[in-house]
């Protein structure tokens, strides 16, 4: 199938979920409905709703930007909201076998999760309009000098900028990672939600990023949706060094290596083995790996990979999503021990569709590199786990 094949197909998919959500939970409230009127607004609005997030990005996509970011906004909002309903009125149909039992309490459950629904979309997103967080990890990392003890590397994953992301947040969040005083940045993908022109207006912010050994990046799956190659050039513009399938010792004895999404290399059948690019032929020295998706784990460890950083999973962003989320990336959020490597997955730093977060804020991750230790170390913020 042809890139714009696959696009026509993802899009119709998506159109169809979003559309069958709608109507089951447009059903579900039909019946709490008093009147006919009453009935006929909720189905209006329900059509209003429906269109607010396609018809923001068709909006966007035609430089229509005040309309166009009200709308997406609107609809994004919507979209973690309609989210949470589903979910509370499925659990009131499970629990009462879709009203043939508990027959009574039916029509008081479904007004109950409503009301669960609005308390959680509130408190979500106010969760996700706030800053990231700082979560703090000191890593051995195996083969690291020396005289690069105490190396400070801030991490910095999933911003999603596009036409939803404001200057003043980029702004702030730029102050909170050069506040850390950071040796390296990473930004571990999806740096770009819209297409390289919508976030245009956003290059003065992001080129504030400051780092002694550099700011680093490798591309997310999104870089592949918006267009790989403008999206690539676009970041390397702001000053920031993009890694596809490739390694560069960033100081004497210390490597840095990333690939280009492992997720949309399989999407998109982008042949090839990225990690044998990037990792076997690689200058000498403790090794930093970047990926986006928080897979080939295993293989990054026996190919001698000290520290992995990830992102994409964004711990699921809305709960109970997570779950969903699990089945395919086992590495999830936090830290983990692979083999004699740690692997650091962040749950983002900005918010995809939705701009809310249940139960936790974004992050950066402020990493304190140490060369040796006569004892495990132990992280301040979390402990190393298996999925």
């Amino acid at each position: 199938m042809s890139e714009r094949g696959r696009i026509v197909a993802f899009v119709t998919v998506v159109l169809f979920v979003w559309t069958l959500m709608h109507a089951y939970v447009v059903s579900r409230v039909w019946g709490l409905m008093p009147t006919a009127i009453s009935k006929r607004w909720l189905l209006l609005t329900a059509v209003l709703l429906w269109l607010s997030y396609p018809l923001g990005r068709a909006l966007a996509h035609w430089k229509l930007t005040f309309p166009g970011y009200f709308f997406e906004m609107a609809g994004a909002i919507w979209m973690g909201a309609l989210f949470l309903a589903l979910i509370w009125l499925l659990a009131v149909d499970l629990v009462t076998g879709f009203g043939f039992l508990l027959t009574e309490a039916y029509k008081p459950l479904r007004v109950a999760a409503l009301g669960l629904t609005a308390l959680l979309s509130v408190w979500g997103l106010i969760q996700g309009l706030r800053s990231p967080a700082v979560r703090e990890e000191v890593v051995v990392l195996r083969g690291l000098p020396a005289k690069l003890e105490g190396l400070v590397a801030v991490q910095v994953s999933d911003l999603h900028l596009g036409t939803l992301m404001g200057r003043r947040w980029l702004d702030r969040l730029a102050n909170l990672v050069n506040g850390q005083n950071p040796d390296l940045i990473f930004l571990t993908g999806d740096v770009l939600d819209g297409g390289a022109e919508e976030v245009e207006r956003l290059k003065p912010q992001l080129a504030r990023f400051r780092a002694r050994f550099g700011v680093w990046a490798v591309t997310g799956n999104h870089e592949f949706y918006v267009g790989l190659d403008r999206s690539v050039a676009f970041i390397e513009s702001c000053g920031i060094v993009v890694l596809r399938d490739s390694a560069r010792e960033v100081a004497p004895g210390l490597v840095l290596a990333g690939v280009d999404d492992l997720t949309a290399r399989r999407e998109f059948r982008v042949d090839g083995d990225p990690l044998q690019k990037a990792l076997a032929s690689r200058p000498e020295g403790a090794t930093i790996f970047l990926s986006h998706s928080p897979l080939e784990a295993e293989t990054a460890d026996k190919m001698g990979v000290g520290l992995m950083l990830s992102g994409h999973t964004h711990n699921g962003q809305i709960w109970p999503f997570g779950y969903l989320v699990r089945l395919y990336y086992p590495y999830i959020t936090g830290r983990y021990a692979v083999g004699g490597m740690t692997l650091l997955v962040s749950r983002g730093t900005g918010t995809w569709g939705p701009p809310m977060r249940l139960f936790a804020r974004g992050e950066i991750i402020r990493i304190s590199l140490r060369a040796a230790s006569p004892r495990p170390v132990k992280s301040p913020a979390s402990t190393l786990r298996r999925p």
